[in-house]
């Protein structure tokens, strides 16, 4: 018929049997796998959300002139954005319904060709396989240039779970090869305002700040074919609000708009509110972003003394990580110094990210596994910042023997 079935494991079920070690540790667990903010939603966005709690009619799936103005405004002040109208901005539902249901609702099919990174968020390749779309993994535009099949290119930056930033100039040469075959290309930038070294961390007036897709640098000051996704997930902490949306090329949002209105997918009015009110409020930002630097300092100087390298990782809220390759790295069995080029493979060559998340597991620490990322990862771990200060340093605490 036209439908396309996905495999019906899902990838986190293999940690199972991983956490239930790691629970086991006297001093509890420390579960560093999943991006899940666990510091308060600021009293600013709670208040607005109980203000608006009167809600007895339809939200409508535009949202509402107020919020779609609010959201333009964020972007262009905080993200470097060219001019951009409230008819440019689509609330979604949380960003990653969008990023799964976008190749569907583009209309691809076989045929087409979605490019992903080759380190990547799983749902990105999901929501390809589900249109029935190929999936072609680089990050190179050399690589895919010139190519009339593809469609739709996703970008992420800061990555997760690498945490890598892409330059303006990169991305531009992205923007370049798409708009030569006609594709779309949708930039998930979730992790934006969490930048932790230079440049990215510079005023924008310098140069700073990490590029975004809406940057005239990267576009030409033309917004045609392009979207950002972004999310107040991880700045505001507003995960459970599924408070989200999408930006760009103001014809494309209104064709994703009309079909969104026969799928009812509205997000409920009062969180609407709530989002002018996190839009407008940089202060809880800048708070949260200072809460998570300081997690990443005690975590990250405890994985380097303990011998591991940390790639990349210069924003977001992942550090990733591998088995040192020095005299003095932390004792990880044979087979599991991988690199991010490692290949995953079946049968009793497991990804080395296994053996790493076994010694976290045995510390009673929580890690994700690269190559839930991709073959390309299967060499890393990623472990999130989202856990309480306590959290953080007794994890630090059990990377290196006490002396």
């Amino acid at each position: 018929m036209g439908f396309h079935r996905l495999e019906a494991a899902y990838p986190w079920d293999a940690v199972v049997p991983l956490r239930e070690r790691a629970a086991q540790h006297p001093g509890g667990l420390c579960d560093l796998s999943i991006g899940t903010p666990v510091d308060p939603t600021p009293d600013v966005v709670r208040d607005a959300l109980a203000a608006a709690s009167d809600a007895h009619g339809y939200p409508t799936v535009a949202g509402t002139r107020e919020l779609r103005a609010a959201v333009a405004d964020f972007l262009m002040r905080r993200r470097g954005s060219v001019e951009l109208t409230p008819e440019a901005v689509l609330p979604t539902i949380g960003s990653k319904e969008l990023v799964a249901l976008l190749p569907s609702q583009l209309g691809l099919g076989p045929g087409d060709v979605v490019v992903i990174p080759t380190a990547a968020y799983p749902t990105y390749e999901v929501g390809a396989r589900l249109a029935g779309a190929q999936v072609v993994a680089s990050d190179d535009p050399g690589q895919w240039a010139g190519r009339e099949e593809v469609a739709l290119v996703w970008l992420n930056s800061p990555s997760n779970p690498t945490g890598e930033v892409m330059s303006a100039e990169r991305m531009a040469a992205v923007v370049r090869a798409a708009r030569e075959v006609g594709a779309v290309v949708a930039s998930d930038e979730c992790y934006a305002l969490l930048p932790w070294v230079a440049p990215w961390t510079d005023p924008a007036p310098q140069g700073g700040g990490v590029p975004s897709i809406l940057d005239a640098r990267v576009n030409g000051g033309d917004l045609r074919g392009l979207l950002a996704v972004h999310s107040l997930s991880k700045q505001s902490n507003l995960a459970g609000y599924r408070a989200a949306f999408a930006a760009g090329d103001a014809t494309l949002v209104d064709e994703l708009l009309q079909q969104r209105r026969h799928l009812g997918m509205m997000l409920p009015w009062p969180v609407q509110q709530a989002m002018v009110a996190a839009l407008g409020d940089d202060a809880h930002v800048e708070a949260q972003v200072e809460r998570y630097r300081a997690r990443r300092e005690v975590l990250l100087g405890a994985l380097l003394r303990a011998g591991f390298e940390v790639d990349h990782s210069e924003a977001g809220l992942y550090l990733w990580v591998r088995a040192g390759e020095r005299d003095g790295a932390a004792p990880v069995s044979e087979g599991s110094k991988g690199t991010a080029t490692t290949d995953a493979t079946d049968g009793d060559d497991e990804a080395p990210c296994w053996a790493l998340m076994r010694w976290f597991a045995e510390r009673g620490v929580v890690a994700g596994p690269g190559v839930f990322y991709g073959a390309a990862a299967a060499g890393h771990v990623r472990l999130s910042l989202t856990a309480s200060d306590e959290r953080i340093a007794a994890a630090a605490s059990r990377l290196t023997p006490a002396t």
